[in-house]
């Protein structure tokens, strides 16, 4: 599903992106992820990824 329709962003990008590099904050996200950068429509919905990815991650460090 596209989260950025201004730069063509997918919430799998975000997804991948997080995973891969761990951003800790929407700025963080954002250097990494053209997104928020025209309208700012996504931006509530990038986070929501973020924080979603972050929790599945500590999920996963707990478990292991």
């Amino acid at each position: 599903m596209y989260v950025c329709l201004c730069n063509a962003v997918t919430d799998k990008v975000i997804r991948k992106v997080v995973q891969q590099h761990q951003p800790q904050t929407m700025k963080e996200l954002r250097q990494l992820c053209p997104i928020g950068t025209d309208c700012g429509k996504c931006i509530r919905q990038a986070r929501e990824i973020l924080v979603e990815e972050q929790d599945n991650a500590t999920y996963i460090i707990e478990v292991a």
